[in-house]
């Protein structure tokens, strides 16, 4: 999967971008670790059950010039893409995955728009 300045996950209500007001800093205190080659990860486990360990788990990576990302909800393998959107079976995970995401948008290291 490529960076990308924009993403949409299927089903997803909203379509996110980074930011113009984005900080290195901003990202190491939202919990992003810098990698080997300089990029910053955030991963998340999207869990029904707090502390249960089942769940998907949430990848976000941005690139060394804070221009673009990927974003990624996956199974446990990492493997395979998850659509946690098209069924509203995984409505918990739907809202957890909003709410760190708009926490993200607060922060200034994303923006968010309406699809």
């Amino acid at each position: 999967m490529a960076f990308e300045k924009e993403i949409s996950l299927p089903n997803c209500k909203f379509k996110y971008a980074i930011s113009p007001k984005i900080k290195k800093y901003t990202l190491r205190d939202t919990t992003f670790m810098v990698t080997k080659v300089g990029f910053y990860e955030l991963t998340r486990l999207l869990e029904e059950v707090p502390n249960s360990g089942d769940g998907f788990p949430l990848k976000i990576t941005i690139n060394k010039e804070l221009d673009a990302f990927k974003l990624a909800i996956t199974d446990k393998s990492g493997l395979r893409m998850v659509n946690i959107f098209k069924s509203e079976n995984h409505k918990i995970l739907q809202d957890k995955f909003y709410f760190l995401m708009d926490s993200l948008v607060e922060r200034d290291i994303f923006t968010k728009e309406a699809v």
